[in-house]
């Protein structure tokens, strides 16, 4: 009998999962399209690597196990699995076509109203990931400026120009890594010295989890104008979600380009880029971007519905008081159980993070301990609460009553050294991505003499 998000007995069967791996794994490298979402990044032999169905917070696995998913596909599901509104908004679009041979009337519906919401969105262009658009707005800073160097901090995708600072670097000439450099979040001495006259653009994400401080990014607006660089604001995870125009408007801070993805059309695959109307210009004759399929309708139809959404809901606001609870009552529950010293909650109330110090033992193992004992009790869990609107308080109630009982197995696994050997399989596995402590500067230009 599969499990129910309830207090089981057993851990889940992953019969199924398992099957479905064995004939994937000799033919797809690697089996999984989306890094977070792989084998790697859960336990083996307790997490299922396939799940088949979603509907509001919950999720079931191709062996029939049911949980309550904190991931919600990696960000996109803002308002929650098979959300009606939007389905229906598919559906009927599916009627009367996919992707067609002229432009469609829900481009210039969809842009009118990212228009109206988000603060510098001046021009727009459309396209499919997050990826694309991050690219396109270095491409176009790069043109506008007649710069090549690149200043980022966090995570932007997997092509060239970002994912040479990575440790999966392979691939890519050294000529175009030399072109990309990082910074601390929160350290503006580090971009000023940085930042030198082929700087073409500094990159960001608004936040990850960590706050600014100090009024950071309207200090890194100030630094960027005086150097005649373009600040961009890469709003996978910050737009729509702390406010509805994003960390632009949640911060009062306008950047010169900003990208989004994540969270405005509830899972379907659409991509935004809004800035200046002056740099923007550069797209209609000098700056190559378009693709097949960035007016494609489906998800055209599922942006509009679920941005008014948002909109209609104050979905930002629900986000914050539902997570503030889960980030909250984590924090309490490790003070009162003794174990605040070893991990704590942190993060924006939208999307927090579980994190481990490191006095608590292998971090890897530690968290592979915990999602082990999480996923027994019905939680798809990760170590983020990546909230959506469909994520209800006996959701919540259940999973703070999960973890009251989880932390004090942790508490005596630590105390006694037994972490590892209570792992029923693998560990998961570290990522290449970093956002701290990651400071690398460009290299200088030769000077003649």
């Amino acid at each position: 009998m599969a499990n129910k998000v309830a207090f089981n007995e057993n851990y889940p069967s992953i019969v199924e999962s398992n099957k479905l791996y064995d004939r994937a794994v000799n033919i797809m490298t690697p089996v999984t399209q989306t890094l977070a979402k792989g084998p790697g990044q859960y336990i083996n032999g307790v997490a299922p690597k396939y799940l088949k169905k979603g509907k509001g917070a919950r999720v079931w696995d191709v062996d029939g196990n049911e949980y309550i998913d904190y991931n919600m596909a990696i960000g996109p599901l803002s308002l929650g699995y098979g959300y009606d509104k939007v389905d229906n908004a598919i559906i009927e679009q599916l009627k009367d076509g996919i992707t067609f041979s002229m432009m469609h009337e829900l481009e210039v519906v969809f842009a009118e109203l990212i228009h109206k919401i988000i603060p510098n969105a001046e021009s727009i262009r459309i396209s499919k990931t997050g990826a694309d658009v991050t690219s396109a707005a270095i491409r176009v800073a790069r043109a506008y400026t007649g710069r090549k160097k690149v200043l980022c901090c966090g995570y932007h995708g997997w092509h060239d120009w970002y994912i040479s600072v990575t440790s999966r670097n392979s691939g890519i000439p050294e000529e175009i890594k030399e072109l990309t450099s990082t910074f601390d979040y929160n350290d503006i001495e580090s971009v000023k010295n940085a930042l030198d006259e082929d700087t073409a653009c500094v990159i960001l994400e608004p936040f990850v989890f960590e706050a600014p401080k100090n009024d950071f990014l309207k200090e890194l607006k100030a630094v960027c104008e005086a150097n005649g660089t373009l600040l961009i604001f890469d709003e996978m995870w910050t737009g729509f979600r702390v406010a509805v125009g994003g960390a632009q408007e949640y911060f009062d801070v306008k950047a010169d380009l900003a990208c989004y993805s994540k969270a405005f059309a509830n899972g379907m695959p659409i991509s935004l880029l809004t800035g200046r109307k002056d740099i923007m210009n550069l797209f209609n004759e000098e700056v190559f971007f378009f693709t097949t399929f960035g007016g494609e309708a489906l998800s055209l139809a599922a942006a509009v519905t679920t941005i008014q959404e948002m909109i209609d809901q104050n979905v930002p606001a629900y986000l914050a008081t539902k997570g503030k609870l889960l980030k909250d009552g984590y924090n309490k529950i490790a003070e009162e159980v003794g174990v605040a010293q070893y991990t704590k909650c942190v993060g924006y109330d939208c999307r927090s993070m579980v994190t481990f110090d490191a006095s608590a033992g292998n971090g890897l193992e530690v968290k592979s301990f915990v999602q082990q004992e999480m996923i027994k009790r019905g939680i798809l869990w990760g170590g983020f609460h990546n909230m959506s609107f469909s994520h209800t308080d006996a959701d919540i109630d259940y999973t703070l009553k999960v973890y009251r009982e989880v932390l004090p197995l942790l508490k005596d696994a630590i105390a006694n050294n037994t972490v590892a050997s209570s792992l029923r399989g693998k560990p998961v596995e570290a990522v290449f991505r970093k956002v701290s402590n990651f400071n690398t500067k460009p290299k200088t230009k030769a000077v003649n003499g």
